[in-house]
């Protein structure tokens, strides 16, 4: 059974480290190009996020994320319901709803989102300088986040997360 993926880049691209979501799905794209896998860049927060999920089966977001309880530029692979701060990374912000609570608005009315999201997340709390680099640490880390993406994506057609 083909299901459809999409990858989503998340951040602000002259926010520092925030730019790390935007470069990796750079990187994830031209690995995916001929495949039916869309990946796209976005820079608002749950609601927007979860409009852009709409029609999919499965989705992979790469974010910066800063909880404080790994070293910098550690990346790791979370599934969305299993974040302990929603408002770590782009997921969330104080001016606006949780992607959680936005994907259970958008159920709630009846939109198709995708059962399965996965969070590549980039550990960082450089993500409010103004600057269009990254960090040393996290600019190193970038074909590692890249390469836990493609895996995931292959683990999601196979059904194995």
């Amino acid at each position: 059974m083909d299901i459809k993926v999409i990858v989503i880049g998340l951040g602000n691209p002259v926010l520092g480290d925030d730019g790390v979501g935007w470069r990796v799905a750079a990187l994830v794209k031209e690995q995916v190009n001929n495949l039916a896998i869309e990946v796209d860049f976005l820079a608002g927060g749950g609601l927007s996020v979860m409009e852009r999920l709409v029609g999919y089966d499965a989705a992979v977001i790469i974010d910066a994320i800063n909880l404080g309880d790994v070293p910098v530029g550690t990346v790791r692979l979370l599934k969305l319901a299993d974040l302990p701060n929603p408002f770590a990374g782009h997921l969330g912000s104080a001016h606006e709803t949780s992607l959680v609570t936005a994907m259970q608005l958008g159920r709630s009315l009846g939109a198709y989102l995708p059962e399965r999201v996965m969070i590549v997340a980039i550990e960082s709390p450089y993500v409010y300088d103004f600057s269009e680099e990254l960090t040393q640490d996290i600019a190193a880390v970038m074909p590692v986040a890249a390469k836990m993406v493609l895996t995931t994506i292959g683990q999601l057609y196979q059904n194995e997360i």
